[in-house]
């Protein structure tokens, strides 16, 4: 599996934020924003508050796995599954990427003063309840890049299938000034 360090774009190799700069200590720089892959936009502002669309986990452009999350123990399908570990880093690479998504309209990540929300999908085996830990994926980076400014209130969805067959999806509302 690919990890989130290698969502980084080479084209931007000095942080420029402080926000940056802590995801640089984690390994991570922001990707560019992953083009729409229907009608809308990655993310919008309205008032102090931005709205990312569901960020899916693409590495350099590319979705690294397909299938459903499964334990293993659950259910008997002859799809694709991804194990629950896998699908939490998948969940902070999306967390990543909705991060570039709020920086190509607000110009600045250091403007974050809260996250606000964040709804993570999981592309679930029937019998599979583990959404939570999956999505603490996200939650656990947003935490370590933007401290007590990135806790959240959260829901964490079991779906039946997600767009491209992902596994797993995030969108995030965050405060700025």
């Amino acid at each position: 599996m690919t990890t989130p360090q290698e969502t980084a774009s080479s084209a931007d190799l000095t942080p420029s934020s402080a926000v940056e700069q802590r995801l640089s200590e984690l390994g991570l720089t922001l990707p560019e924003v992953a083009a729409p892959v229907a009608a809308y936009v990655p993310a919008v502002v309205s008032g102090s508050h931005v709205y990312t669309s569901g960020q899916l986990p693409f590495i350099n452009g590319k979705l690294e796995a397909t299938g459903k999350v499964s334990a293993g123990t659950e259910g008997a399908s002859d799809e694709p599954t991804v194990s629950p570990e896998d699908a939490k880093a998948y969940a902070a690479v999306c967390a990543v990427n909705a991060l570039a998504a709020v920086k190509s309209v607000i110009g600045d990540l250091d403007r974050i003063t809260r996250i606000v929300k964040v709804v993570g999908f999981v592309s679930s085996d029937p019998s599979f309840t583990g959404q939570p830990g999956v999505i603490n994926g996200a939650s656990e980076l947003l935490g370590r890049v933007f401290g007590d400014a990135g806790q959240h209130a959260r829901s964490a969805v079991g779906v039946s299938v997600l767009p491209l067959d992902s596994p797993v999806e995030v969108e995030l509302i965050a405060e700025f000034s």
